[in-house]
């Protein structure tokens, strides 16, 4: 995918002003409408100036695109860095994000980026009334442990503001209640934490937070499942063994039957994310060969390898 330059496409430096984004807009979208332009590549034109201002002239895209950085420039490949929309507050606007734009457009506006969700899906609310204000959502990040016992926490959200003609971020902090047990893409609503209400009629929108979780240095997570990949030696999973597995909720004692094999998967049922119906802990055995750096280690396996009538490719 190459990374898009909007402002280069509009002839603007980095710190213009929104009235300024605006005017070069209508000038270049003049030149090249394809009703009037003489062009060869008029109509390519301007769907890159259309593209440019659907992102530059609206203040959260703007804001969240100039956090990529100018590290980039026109046509160099790029990857959305992992991390991309994450604590950043935006209003639910609904109609269609991608409207046939590049692919650089609809990796980070359109689909399931939270700056272009469409009429329909969970996060379009529907129109209010002008006195009330919209609902702002935003994408969090929680670490599995707190997925699994929830509790309190302190969150900053950066939101969009228009100050004297130009786009800065504001951070402000909220104290969020998770709930034991959330899943991965599941919403927690803040009543009246959106948008202001326009007048005294009104009601204040909502805050919707998408809940992400945080990739997890042990756990591999599934749905309410949990795998862990347990190291085990070559006696323990030959001999069978009783060895301590931790958990989410705590460590626990595991039976490993004799005769075991590596990748052979065992289950610690509820050990997984809490719910009516809780989710399970896998472990997966790992079978780890102890290193042959000293003498005694390497008379044990030669033993072994003199004693032991093992082929470990007889049925290849």
């Amino acid at each position: 995918m190459e990374y898009r330059d909007y402002y280069k496409i509009l002839g603007l430096e980095r710190k213009a002003t929104q009235e300024e984004v605006k005017r070069a807009y209508r000038k270049l979208a003049r030149k090249y409408h394809p009703d009037v332009s003489k062009e060869a590549d008029a109509e390519a034109k301007f769907k890159e100036v259309q593209e440019a201002y659907s992102v530059l002239g609206e203040a959260e895209k703007r804001a969240a695109y100039d956090q990529l950085g100018n590290q980039w420039q026109q046509g160099q490949q790029f990857r959305p860095p992992p991390d991309w929309g994450r604590n950043f507050e935006f209003t639910g606007q609904g109609g269609d994000a991608s409207g046939g734009f590049s692919d650089f457009f609809s990796n980070l506006f359109g689909g399931d980026s939270p700056f272009g969700r469409t009429e329909g899906s969970p996060y379009a609310r529907g129109r209010r009334a002008p006195a009330s204000g919209r609902d702002h959502h935003a994408r969090i990040e929680i670490s599995l442990e707190d997925a699994f016992s929830g509790g309190s926490r302190i969150i900053q959200l950066q939101r969009p503001a228009v100050n004297n003609g130009r786009v800065e971020t504001r951070t402000h902090e909220l104290r969020v209640t998770i709930p034991a047990g959330i899943q991965e893409g599941q919403q927690i609503r803040l009543a009246g934490q959106g948008e202001p209400a326009g007048s005294p009629q009104g009601k204040p929108g909502d805050l919707y937070l998408e809940v992400h979780i945080q990739p997890h240095p042990h756990y591999r997570l599934e749905g309410r499942d949990v795998t862990l990949t347990l190291p085990v030696a070559p006696w323990e999973a030959a001999l069978g063994a009783t060895v301590e597995v931790p958990t989410l909720g705590g460590a626990v004692q595991l039976r490993i039957p004799p005769n075991s094999r590596g990748g052979q998967k065992m289950r610690l049922r509820g050990r997984g994310l809490p719910s009516r119906e809780p989710g399970d802990q896998y472990v997966q055995l790992e079978i780890v060969l102890p290193p042959a750096d000293t003498d005694k280690a390497r008379a044990l396996y030669e033993q072994m390898q003199g004693e032991l009538d093992f082929n470990p490719r007889s049925h290849l």
